[in-house]
């Protein structure tokens, strides 16, 4: 079983690289810094929150365990 403080550890690293991949398309299509800058920083704080509690519920999930 994980920590909480690992499965937090984890959120963080993961966000940052998608996030990062999210700013580059958005930039990518839009050629729009301001918008790519935007759209990354409430993805970043969205999906965060929405992994760690996607992690904590499959921590309880003894589906696959050994």
């Amino acid at each position: 079983m994980d920590k909480k403080s690992r499965s937090l550890v984890k959120s963080i690293s993961w966000r940052v690289l998608a996030t990062l991949t999210t700013v580059v398309l958005v930039y990518i299509f839009t050629g729009g810094i301001k918008l790519a800058l935007s759209v990354g920083f409430f993805e970043v704080i969205l999906k965060m929150l929405i992994y760690y509690g996607h992690e904590r519920v499959w921590d309880n999930v003894t589906w696959g365990k050994k």
